[in-house]
């Protein structure tokens, strides 16, 4: 059995245009195009990259945040734009797979989506969050089971989730049923200090989400994160009117080989540029030796993963796939998914 060529990967840890769609649009491209001079074949972006993650739902009401709705939908990118459309296009001219973390608009609906491209140009999905964490669901709506999609690429087997999805372990296991090779972690900030009073929201935590999603799936993961800097807390203040202090720096972008360990350094918390590892698709072999979950590791006799993979976009009664129905065997719905 033959592998890809080992290849260079790069997860992005910056600072968003916030609530600044044509510079966000631009600072995406230029972040493409410096990725495809240093040669990375595959670039990972942030959580919500587009147009920023909106750290004022941890910091406000809902009621004090409404305001911002419009704006935040103003600024959000839709699957079909222009926008998008040139994104794509140097995703092409760089010969780079990206994986982009965008705020999705759906007419008048907004999602946690990440947009998967291939080198070729081509959307090879635009995915959404299945399940936006606590306040998130003030902003954001749900995703459904096709989103828990992995995709064959030149690369290997590519797949993402954001954030606190990484902390849901029947999500985890419908990626690695899949047999995941490359998998794109996009977070938001992560400061130390991030967390208050959650620890589980802080830094330590989340980078070992990351951690140990490589080393559960035998997988690489590819973890990009967000800066929160001045900019971003001034933009945040003028629209709520207010001071909305949030923690400063919050950058951790790290890439995890499938054994866990990290293949990089890491940037200052507060500084902007790519993290760069190369990806060896051969060393997946040494570490599913050891523990393939969905393989020898697994008992399918014992635990059962059902996964609904209906597509669920247009609520409109007869529009769409039927639901199976699940009720009369479980088991041998898995059986007939292959989870």
């Amino acid at each position: 059995m033959s592998h890809p060529s080992p290849f260079l990967a790069a997860a992005v840890q910056a600072a968003p245009a916030f609530l600044d769609f044509e510079a966000g649009v631009e600072k995406t491209v230029a972040l493409m195009d410096e990725a495809g001079a240093q040669g990375v074949r595959l670039l990972a972006f942030p959580e919500a990259w587009i147009p920023g993650y909106p750290f004022w739902i941890w910091v406000t009401s809902p009621l004090e945040a409404i305001g911002l709705a419009r704006r935040y939908q103003d600024n959000s990118l839709t699957a079909d734009s222009e926008a998008f459309t040139r994104i794509a296009e140097a995703a092409r001219r760089n010969n780079l797979h990206v994986v982009l973390g965008v705020s999705e608009r759906d007419h008048g609906s907004l999602y946690l989506g990440q947009a998967i491209i291939g080198a070729d140009g081509r959307t090879l999905a635009h995915r959404r969050k299945l399940r936006p964490t606590h306040v998130e669901r003030s902003v954001f709506g749900d995703g459904d089971g096709s989103d828990l999609e992995v995709h064959d690429t030149p690369l290997g087997r590519l797949g993402a989730l954001n954030c606190w999805e990484h902390l849901q372990p029947l999500v985890k296991g419908a990626m690695f049923a899949q047999h995941e090779e490359i998998h794109v972690a996009s977070w938001p900030s992560l400061s130390s200090a991030s967390g208050g009073p959650a620890y589980a929201l802080g830094r330590e935590v989340n980078l070992a989400a990351s951690q140990v999603y490589a080393a559960e799936g035998g997988c690489y993961v590819l973890a990009a994160t967000q800066l929160v800097t001045l900019d971003v807390l001034r933009v945040q203040s003028e629209l709520l009117g207010r001071e909305a202090p949030f923690p400063l720096g919050g950058g951790c972008s790290m890439i995890y080989g499938p054994d866990g360990r990290p293949l990089a350094e890491f940037l200052p918390e507060d500084a902007e540029g790519l993290v760069v590892a190369e990806i060896d698709p051969s060393a997946i072999a040494f570490a599913k030796a050891l523990a393939d979950p969905v393989g020898h590791y697994a008992r399918p006799d014992v635990l059962c993963l059902t996964h609904d993979r209906t597509r669920r976009r247009a609520p409109l009664p007869g529009v769409g796939a039927e639901h199976p129905d699940l009720s009369a065997d479980p088991a041998a719905a898995c059986d007939a998914e292959g989870a």
